[in-house]
């Protein structure tokens, strides 16, 4: 499996997820890197405040920061390749760069299990358009 790693700029705490006035965007990347976890990917996160050393001791992160500045992240590789800069994965990103062939439902979404689209009982052979 493929290795992820996110290289965040400076936060409060690991995660970015304290204070008063926490960003959704941090909220909803931390839910989906644990959910990509769960499903055995591998996934490590660094923050330039925490750890710097991360980003020192990476050269595709360390020339990022050199370049763009930390303006510029998040920055995301996988083995080593860029992937994604200035913003945070999606769930669906996430899985994609994991090789995992995992359905992936939004957060917050329930699933009801009506993804069948073919004719019912209800829809007449041939009448599926009106029902």
């Amino acid at each position: 499996m493929p290795d992820i790693s996110v290289f965040e700029p400076a936060l409060c705490c690991n995660t970015g997820v304290c204070g008063e006035d926490v960003d959704p965007n941090l909220v909803a990347f931390s839910a989906d890197m644990g959910w990509l976890i769960e499903q055995g990917a591998t996934i490590a996160r660094h923050n330039l405040a925490n750890d710097p050393l991360a980003f020192a001791h990476d050269d595709v992160a360390r020339r990022f920061v050199e370049i763009a500045g930390s303006a510029g992240l998040p920055l995301v590789c996988v083995d080593g390749v860029t992937v994604l800069t200035g913003r945070y994965p999606t769930r669906s990103e996430l899985s994609q760069w994991a090789g995992l062939d995992v359905p992936v439902v939004p957060a917050g979404a329930v699933s009801l299990g009506l993804s069948d689209t073919s004719e019912t009982a209800c829809c007449p052979p041939g009448q599926s358009d009106f029902c």
